[in-house]
């Protein structure tokens, strides 16, 4: 079971009774998102490889948070963005609506994002011009694609309430699919995640972390 939960900014998250844990930052939710996906992540991404064209790759789709930030920012900009998500355990639609995420974003980025929601859990979907998403019900560890990601968002639950998707093997399969100088970040930064992505053939970078986290990690593939 799901419980809507307000975070320390204001914006809203879950709190899965099953793992334990909120699906984001207790100390907030939006902040999080900017800081760790959006600014770190995607922002950078960019910055690094300008063009007219992003894939990302989200290891924990959950609320759709991370996914209408990166939207609305790609179309604000005329960036295309291919998002693929991998969610073992989606959300009902009714649900992600729940939680108050359409005042973050244009109204057409969100009534997109809602009305192909659930079609996006079977095919790809084009949502406008500049974006297409695709959500992958499926673990990680049975995820399988033929494209290469420019940015991997790794946003599992915490290695304390979901070790599996933290070992080294699980952390190298994700790791497969990001090219040549694409970016890999995530809130976490232990000491075993630095080194299973280190020895992947990543460069990392500890940053400073969102607000209740002191770093996190963004890591370069060489």
């Amino acid at each position: 079971m799901n419980i809507l939960t307000k975070t320390a900014d204001g914006s809203n998250t879950l709190f899965n009774e099953t793992i334990g844990e909120h699906y984001h930052s207790a100390h907030g939710a939006l902040q999080e998102s900017k800081h760790v996906f959006l600014a770190a992540g995607l922002k950078y991404a960019i910055e690094k490889n300008p063009g007219e064209e992003i894939k990302v790759l989200e290891v924990g789709f959950g609320t759709g948070l991370n996914f209408i930030l990166s939207f609305a920012q790609c179309e604000e900009n005329k960036i295309k963005l291919e998002y693929t998500g991998i969610e073992a355990f989606p959300l009902s639609r009714a649900l992600i609506e729940q939680t108050g995420y359409d005042q973050y974003v244009p109204a057409n980025v969100w009534n997109k994002f809602i009305e192909n929601y659930e079609e996006s859990l079977k095919v790809p979907k084009n949502l406008s011009s500049y974006c297409e998403l695709t959500i992958a019900h499926s673990a990680l560890t049975d995820f399988k694609s033929g494209n290469l990601f420019d940015v991997v968002y790794y946003d599992a639950f915490s290695v304390q309430h979901q070790p599996e998707m933290w070992t080294n093997e699980v952390i190298a399969h994700a790791c497969n699919f990001i090219k040549p100088n694409g970016v890999f970040v995530s809130y976490a930064i232990t000491g075993n995640l630095k080194r299973a992505v280190k020895a992947c053939g990543f460069t990392i970078e500890k940053l400073p972390g969102a607000l209740g986290k002191r770093e996190m990690l963004r890591a370069i593939k060489s």
